[in-house]
């Protein structure tokens, strides 16, 4: 079980444009060297968030910014501009419902309210975390010493 990679790369890309904010302009290609992804995913991941309204992009040479304030977007709000099955992709039922076997036939239906509970709490908890407070936490790691 493991929430997609593009949504650690995401809030990575949310806090350095937080960051950066006033200071530089923040390009794909910015982002793409302090996240160690590709220009292309990081194009990708962008083009989701403006999609979802998180954030703005300005044409040309660049220059994202957030369209809300940090409080405002929560990790639930940043994986769901990613990942548009939402968490129903989170825990996968293999198939084999089509065998004779009674336990195959009924898997499907056995695990279906255990795994919406799961998805649901799963959902609760991001949608009580905001960019804020994983920004809160960079700037206490940031400002303590090694």
């Amino acid at each position: 079980m493991q929430i997609s990679m593009k949504c650690s790369v995401a809030v990575h890309c949310l806090i350095f444009i937080y960051e950066a904010k006033e200071k530089v302009k923040v390009t794909s290609s910015l982002l793409a060297q302090s996240t160690g992804c590709n220009p292309v995913v990081i194009r990708n991941i962008i083009s989701a968030l403006k999609k979802a309204g998180l954030i703005t992009v300005a044409r040309g040479t660049g220059g994202a910014e957030l369209c809300m304030a940090p409080s405002e977007i929560t990790l639930y709000m940043i994986y769901s501009a990613l990942e548009p099955d939402g968490l129903t992709s989170l825990i996968g039922i293999h198939h084999c419902g089509e065998r004779k076997c009674p336990v195959a036939q009924n898997i499907k239906y056995v695990l279906q309210s255990p795994y919406r509970k799961i998805e649901e709490s799963v959902r609760q908890t991001m949608e009580g975390i905001t960019l804020e407070s994983m920004i809160e936490d960079f700037e206490t790691r940031v400002s303590v010493p090694d």
